[in-house]
């Protein structure tokens, strides 16, 4: 499958932002690609960093006008297209949604971020309600699509249910970035850390993995901070956590890459992890902490 992946820089200028992935969406498309993900919440700035109501007028209705635009890049380019979008399911109600396109433009599926996070600059908790749809793979033309957002990327039970439903593909629009105090040490430790716990889901479920993260520094508006300097780095990785493609830190980036996706038989024969799991001794794992 040719994957086409877009990191970019955001302004606070939504149209703008708009145009610019709409110009690199028709780009991937002429170069081949059937599948294009793009970052987590790639229309605003990541309007997170503070606690203000009126960044709610950012949230789109789902359908709306939104995903009619980003519907008729899907069906006029012919791709399969995962957006990540603020979505308003009602008056103080609204969710971090993933909608994924299909060829024909039309909604094929949706994901609802399930794990929500709340640390300083990335106050989620206050405009995001957990999702509620589950856990469950979106079907496309182009293959069954275990599609999480961000934070979920570091829980290895998000990824296990999507390859248990059949997801072909794991994949995670995301906005992660180091805190300005942070060392050089620490950062590193953070970045390798984000990379390897992804490595890490592609190698226990034999599936590949594709993140798509955002660049650039963001300035906090409540000055409290010194922002976020987004760290880029998206990268897909094989059914064996194998790097196969890595962007850059702090560029503006956009790519096809053929993948293997018959290598997840092949690999999966090799090592059958589904097949060995102890699901009669796997019970505690639905209680918050083992304490007896």
């Amino acid at each position: 499958m040719k994957i086409g992946i877009i990191q970019q820089h955001n302004t606070g200028n939504v149209e703008d932002n708009r145009s610019r992935l709409a110009q690199k969406i028709t780009a991937l498309a002429q170069q081949g690609a059937e599948l294009i993900v793009m970052q987590e919440l790639h229309d605003a700035l990541y309007f997170c960093q503070v606690e203000d109501v009126h960044n709610f007028n950012l949230a789109t209705e789902i359908p709306g006008d939104v995903t009619a635009f980003y519907g008729s890049l899907a069906k006029g380019n012919q791709i399969v297209l995962v957006t990540s979008l603020f979505e308003k399911r009602a008056t103080g109600l609204y969710h971090n949604t993933a909608v994924v396109f299909e060829k024909d433009g039309s909604i094929a599926g949706k994901y609802r971020k399930m794990h929500i996070p709340d640390d300083p600059a990335y106050y989620e908790k206050f405009y995001f309600t957990p999702g509620d749809i589950g856990f469950k793979p979106i079907d496309t033309s182009v293959g069954r699509l275990g599609v999480l957002v961000c934070w979920d990327q570091w829980y290895p039970e998000a990824a296990r249910l999507m390859a248990l439903q059949g997801a072909q593909l794991l994949i995670y629009p995301t906005a992660i970035g180091y805190e300005s105090s942070d060392t050089p040490q620490e950062k590193k430790r953070q970045i390798e850390a984000w990379t390897t716990v992804q490595r890490g889901h592609a190698i226990a479920n034999g599936l590949p993995v594709v993140t798509v993260n955002r660049c650039g520094h963001e300035v906090d508006p409540s000055g409290m901070t010194r922002g976020i300097q987004f760290w880029g780095s998206s990268f897909i990785a094989g059914q064996q956590g194998e790097i196969l493609y890595q962007a850059s830190q702090d560029q503006e980036e956009e790519k096809v890459f053929d993948l293997n996706m018959e290598r997840t038989e092949v690999v999966r024969r090799w090592w059958p992890f589904l097949r060995d799991r102890r699901i009669d001794y796997y019970g505690n794992l639905n209680r918050r902490f083992i304490d007896d």
